[in-house]
């Protein structure tokens, strides 16, 4: 498991890796919600009520934050988050 913390414009994020056995699963974390790889299910944050931006495609961290959203949560919305917006655009509304 590979956990980086990641220093963004207005605040630092913690990312997460961990090898599966046919592609990584990645999270990063923000103050306010998070961005997942397709691995993980946006009807479930929806439920919660978290904040979550779903992007597809990644193989590491890097990828994560120049990913665009395909899929974001009723939450993540009113934050001004969109789809089609980097993961790194989103992360720092996450603040």
């Amino acid at each position: 498991m590979l956990v980086e913390q990641i220093k963004l414009d207005n605040g630092s994020a913690l990312g997460f890796k961990l090898d599966m056995e046919h592609a990584p699963l990645l999270v990063i974390r923000a103050d306010k919600g998070f961005v997942m790889c397709g691995y993980l299910n946006m009807e479930v944050a929806d439920k919660l009520g978290d904040v979550a931006v779903r992007v597809t495609g990644v193989r590491n961290i890097e990828d994560v934050l120049d990913a665009r959203a395909v899929d974001v949560s009723r939450a993540a919305v009113k934050l001004g988050i969109t789809i089609g917006m980097t993961a790194r655009e989103a992360l720092m509304r996450m603040f």
